[in-house]
């Protein structure tokens, strides 16, 4: 064989028409009537499954795959299967085709085939396979083409939109996202028994494991991507749309005409007639789009994607200039900046690439290493930092012809030989060794290349097997069967209970009862019929479930840092806004289960616990509310319970003025102290009791409850910004608002006792001690004493701080000590009255967490 270049091409046609019309059989037919060939194809799927067709007719001997990923040449191949982008151009063959050529217009690899349209050619014939919407294009641009028109050889016929429990056997679900392809196949699984996945991401063993599935009839439905619409033939009667709008590389946009008609065109094979439609509740198709695929008119492409291929070696600058390059006919569009120029352009700013790169060997070598596909699709910089190992392993011999050290490779390779983990992992691992699997058919990258391409190949076989298995465990329920033999025969799944709250349907456990509720195992795997068998069991054994409960010990039940009440480690109810804070409803759980008698007996043993454990843990508020006091006294542990054990001072003073002797010394005998700046029980600070608190105030937040984080309240310390939490929630936890900062009311005493201290020597200054106690300093601090009776004054060098003249004396003087607040008895640093509901318990939630 010779170069291409010194030869005049022969006879070129394009062989043009719809799907089904038998054009890559007309290519294949005539590649081998000639003495050498080479086809082209979009997919490594389509040119092994073709592959393997020319093998199996011609022997193996005779038949050569090139793909990126794997590459079989015997030692004097006739004929050469390819993928388009690994076509050997620099070979000459007496027949050369290239598939699906309108691909021409494809944003993303358009160039490529846009590249074989001009410069690709047999010595005597040049077939190109496609669509008509390029035929203007291609005899613009190829002189003395013959165009052929071919036939679809069935008809396609258009049935509107279906449910998707009314498709039709034998339908493909087509979706364009990953993430939809598996909400489809897990609702037509539980619909229709199972379904076959076929996607863009799988690899090839694993596609052609999932349709062999579906062609041998294990399964009557697949969903896919549009990957199915490009040369994949299967016995599919009627193609329903689940979406319309696909994401093109760069955002979401509405399907082409011509692409519906692609992918509809897999309905229907040979001489079989196909239907297509939609569903998903997805819109029914307008009749221009409907007239266009039946009768397979779609508009004509205008403009086909470029890339100039006379690239500069001359240096890494030079090679990107000339990539830059514009087309030379306005009917070529500059292509878009692929993967393997986005990468250059990265590496060549590195001081150590650039280093190297300084020659035209060097150039190409790191061009040729930024065409690794990033199989991955992780992030360009993660991809970069590869691709640079690889150059700068290359390039550290002393003629620049080193090789990929044989141990890293090694290590690359061996952590990638596991097939524990989730489809996804699995498909990340697939993707990672089919770049390992490009890398080792470079053979002078690395030393016995032949060793790591069946080494990368193994691996990539037992992922792909894997992946498979789990599909299949995920997407097909083998059950469906049995469940649709007891519908005929009218009987029931058999399903029970077991002593140890053990769902079992039919032998098979597929779920448990936790608490009051059924929580199945993959219940979506399980499927309608086994969930209702389940359900139908837990129902019957409910009454008895509720008997269990109400009898049990107090020491079963437990009450989480969100509001929720447990059994036996089950969540069975929440607390829910009550008529203050210190009451609580108790709200059970959604549970359809449950009977109106049976739930009310479960809220009343729980109520009743409720109550218990309030008053175990809050023990001095309730003690206080029973105590034999007066009036006065009575109104203040009416305030205290309001606010779940502390009130401001200035709150409470005319009460605290009006109190029998008596009466405060049997309150302080139940623990409260009466503080200069607070009234409050020193017991309820505590962490248990703050989280306790912070409980019954998210409950008592209506639509804000779970905002506010319970958990972690032990880490919170004595001061915290205020700004966090409204003055009312701040109150509820035992905090009183001063400026910036809520003092925790025993934090605060300390401070004021500190600070009285401090100035009966005198003017004093902020002292560490004094700002740590204070949790702020500076303008803060002053802040802070100025609320608290003391005022600033310019001293040598900082402000010291002096106690305020109080007022002079009247006749009517209360016997109140001046505390923290104003007129009206509200916490000072925010204005927001106690009694308030609302707190912002996202800031709070921050609080909590950071602590």
């Amino acid at each position: 064989m010779v170069a291409m270049s010194s030869f005049a091409p022969g006879c070129i046609r394009a062989v043009l028409g719809p799907t089904n019309t038998g054009k890559t059989h007309l290519a294949i037919d005539r590649m081998l009537g000639h003495a050498s060939g080479m086809i082209g194809f979009p997919l490594r799927l389509l040119a092994r499954e073709n592959y393997d067709r020319i093998a199996a007719a011609k022997g193996a001997r005779s038949v050569a795959l090139i793909t990126g990923e794997e590459k079989i040449v015997p030692p004097s191949p006739r004929w050469f299967v390819c993928t388009v982008e690994s076509m050997p151009l620099d070979l000459q063959v007496d027949f050369l085709a290239v598939d699906e050529i309108q691909l021409c217009a494809d944003a993303e690899r358009g160039h490529i085939f846009t590249d074989r349209l001009l410069h690709a050619r047999g010595r005597e014939e040049t077939m190109f396979l496609g669509s008509e919407t390029v035929r203007a294009l291609i005899q613009h641009l190829v002189p003395g083409v013959a165009v052929e028109t071919r036939q679809r050889l069935s008809t396609l016929r258009y049935t509107g939109p279906r449910k998707l429990s009314r498709l039709p056997r034998r339908s493909a679900i087509v979706a364009f996202s990953v993430d939809e392809v598996y909400a489809l196949a897990e609702l037509t699984r539980r619909q229709r028994g199972g379904t076959a996945v076929v996607l863009g991401a799988l690899s090839p063993r694993t596609r052609n494991a999932q349709v062999a599935m579906y062609q041998a009839g294990e399964v009557d439905y697949m969903v896919a991507t549009d990957a199915i619409g490009m040369g994949l033939n299967m016995d599919i009667d009627h193609v329903a749309f689940a979406g319309l709008r696909k994401f093109d590389g760069r955002r979401p946009r509405p399907l082409w005409r011509a692409e519906i008609g692609q992918i509809a065109g897999r309905a229907g094979r040979h001489m079989n007639d196909g239907t297509f439609g939609t569903t998903n509740d997805m819109p029914p198709l307008d009749d221009e789009t409907v007239e266009a695929v039946e009768s397979h008119r779609f508009d004509v492409v205008h403009r086909l994607y470029w890339r100039n291929r006379d690239l500069d070696m001359s240096s890494a600058t030079a090679l990107l200039r000339s990539l830059d390059r514009p087309p030379p006919r306005p009917e070529l569009l500059r292509a878009r900046d692929g993967e393997d120029q986005v990468v250059l352009a990265r590496l060549t700013q590195d001081a150590e690439i650039a280093g190297r790169a300084t020659n035209p060997a060097a150039v190409r070598l790191l061009w040729d290493i930024c065409q690794i596909p990033d199989f991955r699709k992780v992030m360009p910089d993660h991809h970069a930092l590869l691709l640079k190992r690889i150059f700068l392993a290359l390039t550290g011999g002393p003629d620049q012809t080193g090789r990929l050290p044989v141990d890293w490779v090694a290590r690359q390779i061996d952590r990638l030989d596991v097939t524990a983990g989730d489809i996804d992992t699995l498909t990340n691992r697939i993707a990672h060794i089919r770049t390992w699997t490009y890398i080792s058919h470079r053979a002078d990258w690395l030393d016995d290349a032949a060793h790591w391409q069946e080494r990368a190949r193994d691996i990539e076989d037992k992922l792909s097997d894997a992946l498979h298995e789990r599909l299949t465990q995920r997407f097909v329920d083998r059950r469906h069967a049995l469940s649709e033999r007891r519908r005929k025969d009218g009987g029931e799944l058999l399903s029970a209970v077991t002593a140890a709250d053990d769902v079992i349907v039919e032998g098979e456990q597929i779920g448990r009862v936790a608490g009051l509720s059924f929580v199945p195992h993959d219940d979506e795997e399980r499927g309608r019929p086994f969930v209702t068998a389940a359900r139908r069991a837990v129902a019957q054994a409910m009454p008895g479930r509720v008997g269990r409960l109400v009898a049990d010990d107090d020491g079963s039940f437990f009450l989480t840092g969100h509001g929720r009440l447990t059994w036996r480690g089950d969540e069975v109810a929440r607390l829910a806004r009550g008529r203050s804070l210190l009451t609580p409803e108790i709200e059970i759980l959604r549970n359809e289960l449950l009977d109106n008698p049976s739930r009310e007996s479960v809220r009343l043993r729980l109520s009743g616990w409720l109550d218990r454990h309030l008053r175990r843990r809050l023990g001095p508020l309730f003690r206080a509310a029973e105590a034999d006091i007066a009036a006065p006294a009575r109104g203040l542990v009416f305030q205290l319970s309001e606010q779940l054990g502390s009130v401001p001072r200035r709150q409470v003073r005319s009460l605290i003025a009006t109190m029998a002797r008596a009466d405060r010394t049997a309150l302080t005998a139940l623990g409260l102290r009466f503080g200069a700046q607070g009234v409050y029980f020193p017991s309820l600070l505590k962490p248990a009791a703050v989280q306790l608190r912070l409980v019954l105030w998210n409950a008592y937040g209506g639509d804000a409850a779970g905002r506010a984080q319970g958990a972690g309240t032990e880490a919170m310390g004595p001061c915290q910004p205020a700004s966090v939490a409204s003055d009312a929630c701040w109150a509820a936890l035992g905090y009183l608002v001063i400026g910036p900062v809520a003092v925790r009311y025993d934090r605060l005493e300390q401070l004021s006792a500190q600070l009285h201290k401090e100035a009966r020597g005198g003017p004093f200054g902020e002292t560490e001690t004094l700002s740590r106690m204070a949790g702020c300093s500076g303008a803060d601090f002053a802040a802070i004493l100025g609320r608290l009776g003391f005022r600033a004054r310019r001293g040598e060098g900082a402000d010291v701080f002096v106690l305020k003249r109080r007022p002079a004396r009247g006749g009517k003087r209360s016997r109140e000590k001046t505390g923290a607040g104003d007129a009206n008895g509200r916490c000072l640093g925010g204005g927001e009255d106690l009694h308030d509901s609302g707190s912002p318990f996202a800031a709070l939630r921050t609080l909590v967490t950071a602590k």
